[in-house]
């Protein structure tokens, strides 16, 4: 299949797998170099192409907070399940994953069987069709991810305007990555080599928002795509980096990702939502790393329009996912991993999420 299998040349894999062990060997001072994969799916395509194994000894790979629903902060989830049950006329809409992601008061999944109307939903159009087949009802979208969903969300609130549905709302806890990055190498809590840059996300703001990571941190950043040729490339790249000094921005994802992005998206992200301090679970407050509906379009604002009371709770007792998603350890590093938190029974969010690293640890038996 075109654009898939010239992905996956075996041939030219094991080149590429000799090329990088090369690198590293001619450059003992840099073994292993360790670089993190910002996200998810990198994670999950890393551990399905083997590659970790593969690389063992000459790249160390970590796992960093590109999980939307991990990073989502158990006291905005808090707030998600206040609203549901802040009028008895709302439906809360949101995508599968958040249904399990456990709060301080449990799960949406959980306040569903308790007679809430949760409805799990495949894109913010999917609710406003809602909000358009019940006009007597509150439509509340539950807007989680990154760059890459939060045009969709923005698309949706312009179409509400347009055709005329005042039921429908939106609970924005979108998140922006580079300033997440920046968080991580500010803290120093894990020494990184280079950066593996999302795939997803860079088709929207471009690989030239990477650039402050070797200007700022002298550290290189290579973004790639899913196959695994995409990931050996984007590996080599930053290995070659790493061991001739020369740190820059390398996109071997183009078939995907323009240096600026997408500016159709990027217009609309501008048009509807401001940029405000959010809440990661594990980081705190991330200055700038949040977007609201701006004034414009504030009676599309959930919070806005229905306020309630949520405040900041603990993690659940021994859970480590925040340091997981920062990089700072392993998902096996946890004493709950494999012992109590399953994908059966997740303690955190890090379990839930089809992109959490916990779950590919756990899928892939690490």
């Amino acid at each position: 299949m075109k654009f898939i299998d010239e992905f996956r040349d075996p041939d030219l894999a094991r080149r590429l797998i000799s090329q990088i062990r090369r690198e590293v060997a001619a450059h003992p001072t840099v073994r292993p170099v360790r670089l993190m994969e910002f996200c998810g799916g990198h994670t999950h395509a890393i551990f399905h192409y083997g590659l970790r194994q593969t690389l063992e000894g000459d790249v160390e790979l970590r796992s960093g907070p590109g999980c939307p629903v991990c990073v989502t902060a158990s006291r905005d989830l808090d707030t998600a399940m206040a609203l549901s049950g802040a009028q008895p006329d709302v439906i809360l809409a949101t995508f599968g994953d958040m249904v399990r992601v456990p709060g301080s008061r449990g799960t949406l999944q959980e306040l569903r069987a308790g007679g809430a109307d949760v409805r799990i939903v495949y894109s913010p159009l999917d609710a406003l069709a809602l909000a358009q087949a019940n006009p007597d009802r509150e439509v509340i979208f539950l807007g989680v991810g990154f760059e890459t969903t939060a045009p969709g969300v923005a698309a949706a609130v312009l179409q509400a305007e347009k055709v005329g549905t005042p039921n429908f709302s939106v609970l924005s806890l979108h998140k922006l990555t580079p300033p997440a990055m920046r968080a991580i190498l500010d803290a120093g809590e894990v020494a990184l080599d280079g950066i593996i840059g999302p795939g997803h996300v860079s088709a929207v703001i471009g690989s030239d928002a990477w650039s402050f990571l070797p200007a700022d941190y002298g550290i290189p950043c290579a973004v790639a795509g899913f196959e695994p040729l995409d990931l050996l490339g984007a590996i080599a790249a930053l290995v070659h980096a790493v061991a001739e000094g020369t740190p820059g921005v390398f996109n071997t994802y183009g078939r995907s990702v323009p240096p600026a992005g997408n500016l159709t998206a990027m217009r609309m992200l501008d048009q509807v939502f401001d940029v405000r301090a959010a809440a990661w679970r594990g980081f705190g407050e991330i200055p700038r790393s949040g977007l609201v509906l701006n004034a414009a379009y504030a009676h599309r604002d959930a919070a806005r329009r229905f306020p309630v009371e949520a405040t900041d709770t603990p993690e659940p007792k021994g859970c480590r996912c925040g340091e997981v998603l920062r990089g700072v350890i392993e998902p096996s590093a946890c004493g709950l991993f494999r012992r109590v938190c399953t994908p059966r029974n997740p303690v955190g969010p890090c379990m839930v999420s089809a992109e959490g690293a916990c779950a590919a640890f756990y899928k892939y038996g690490e």
